[in-house]
């Protein structure tokens, strides 16, 4: 049973290399191939930087908990940060009535600025 699991993994494993090797010879391959292998270096990259997120988390769990000892205060429960409310809208000025008709005030009468 191991011979013919191992003769299909071989298979298969041939057939892939084929599959790519005639891959990188058709137009655009070389570039297709190339892709691919930066976001494989960038899924690595970025692999990287989440594992070192978990250890920072668990040192900011133990500086809280040691923070909130000094205190005094039981370790709170995490929750999650209250939403923030938008602002409530100004109500519109109303529209004032139209104005007498006459002389502006905010100008003198008989008075010109030419």
């Amino acid at each position: 049973m191991e011979r013919g699991g191992q003769d299909f993994l071989s298979k298969l494993a041939d057939r892939g290399e084929e599959a790519i090797s005639r891959l990188a010879d058709a137009p655009g391959g070389s570039r297709f191939a190339d892709a691919a292998k930066a976001m494989r270096d960038r899924m690595d990259e970025m692999q990287k930087r989440l594992r070192g997120l978990d250890a920072l988390e668990k040192r900011v769990a133990e500086l809280e908990k040691r923070v909130n000892e000094l205190q005094g205060k039981k370790s709170p429960v995490a929750k999650p940060p209250a939403p923030r409310k938008k602002p409530a809208a100004k109500p519109k000025p109303k529209a004032s009535a139209p104005a007498p008709p006459g002389p502006s005030p905010s100008r003198p009468s008989g008075s010109s600025t030419t």
